[in-house]
């Protein structure tokens, strides 16, 4: 089957579980898109909202965006990196990327934006207003929801106005546990690339780990199962003040120790985590940073690498506090190949399909991962 028949039978399939959504059927979130779309369609007609509306795309007030600069400050610093070199990996494909906050605000773009496009022009903007009540379903509104990496095609979008996007996204949250916002990967009528999501949320993680790290701390933490290498974005990572208490976790961290978000002025302390006294943490560090095996009051144990602020940005190549942070801590060719992985991974391993979402040779695909069939 050719990719521009697969691409007409997706968007058939769009269109019919449209149709169901929009007639009231209950059977329509079984019907061609995820539960979750058809939830927030739902959410969008619950609003008051019609498809055919035209979408203003409209801005907030110079005095709120202010305000939103300035709440935002620290997710645009530790996402500028990683935006860098983001969009050199998305420029070739005609995606470009948004960082927006919490509430659908856009607070940073980045990439090849064609400004004489005003498709193009009117969400790329800070300080437009990119949330579910402004531009119904979006990636943007999905993963601000959902709080998971999300991937949209055109017509899943909920406006018809919105309807030639295909986009990207993924949460970002901060140090404290709590979403402090989003990343999105957008293109304009162009091809079907579910493998970005894999590369969104990776550059998502690199956002976290750098803001993470920028925050004042005293110990930085490693964590990874037994059997695992620590040194990458895939690590938990648990930052640590002078007195033990706990500073910040990325959302690994906080999944392997069960930890929730941050509540202000209840700081846990390592010794409420760890099964073993607290300052060994800081004698291990000294100790040029090898790895150990710690016990967990829940009867785990985790491996665990502890770093002093100064080699934590030495050592930690993905997220140390240096100008390629994020993507660039592998090079491009290797970012590539990662999609690649994922996209034959989301095809369970037929790499016919993989090939045709990524709008790439099989003899490509071959290539790129090493394997000698053409």
């Amino acid at each position: 089957m050719s990719m521009t028949s697969l691409s007409s039978d997706r968007l058939d399939r769009i269109a019919h579980a449209r149709q169901l959504v929009f007639q009231g059927h209950a059977e329509a979130q079984g019907a061609g898109v995820s539960p979750w779309i058809a939830q927030s369609w739902q959410r969008c007609l619950g609003m008051g909202l019609q498809p055919g509306q035209p979408v203003g795309f409209e801005a907030i007030s110079a005095q709120h965006m202010r305000r939103v600069q300035e709440a935002s400050r620290p997710l645009v610093q530790a996402a500028q990196p990683v935006l860098v070199e983001l969009a050199r990996a998305i420029a070739d494909i005609r995606y470009f990327a948004i960082l927006t906050n919490a509430e659908g605000i856009v607070v940073d773009v980045h990439g090849p934006v064609d400004r004489q496009d005003r498709r193009a022009e009117v969400i790329a903007r800070v300080g437009v207003d990119l949330s579910e009540k402004a531009v119904g379903t979006t990636a943007i509104s999905a993963a601000l929801t959902e709080l998971q990496p999300v991937w949209l095609h055109r017509g899943e979008h909920f406006f018809q106005d919105t309807s030639v996007y295909s986009c990207a996204g993924a949460p970002v949250f901060g140090p404290d546990g709590l979403c402090a916002g989003m990343l999105d990967l957008t293109g304009i009528e162009t091809t079907e690339r579910p493998a970005l999501k894999h590369l969104v949320r990776r550059s998502a993680r690199s956002i976290e780990n750098s803001w993470l790290l920028s925050n004042a701390h005293a110990l930085v933490l490693r964590l990874n199962w037994p059997g695992n290498q620590p040194g990458d974005d895939s690590d938990g990572l648990l930052t640590l003040d002078t007195d033990g208490h706990i500073v910040g976790a990325n959302p690994t961290a906080r999944q392997m120790l069960s930890l929730s978000p941050a509540a202000h002025g209840q700081a846990l302390h390592a010794s409420d985590v760890f099964a073993s006294p607290w300052e060994n943490l800081f004698d291990a560090a000294s100790r040029e940073g090898r790895a150990q095996e710690l016990p967990l009051w829940s009867g785990l144990r985790l491996q665990t690498q502890a770093m002093r602020p100064g080699a934590s940005a030495q050592n930690s190549k993905p997220h140390g506090h240096t100008h390629r942070t994020g993507p660039a801590a592998k090079p491009l060719k290797d970012v590539q190949t990662d999609m690649i992985r994922e996209a034959v991974n989301q095809a369970r391993g037929n790499v016919a399909e993989a090939a045709r979402a990524l709008g790439i040779s099989r003899a490509t695909v071959y290539r790129k991962l090493g394997n000698p069939k053409s």
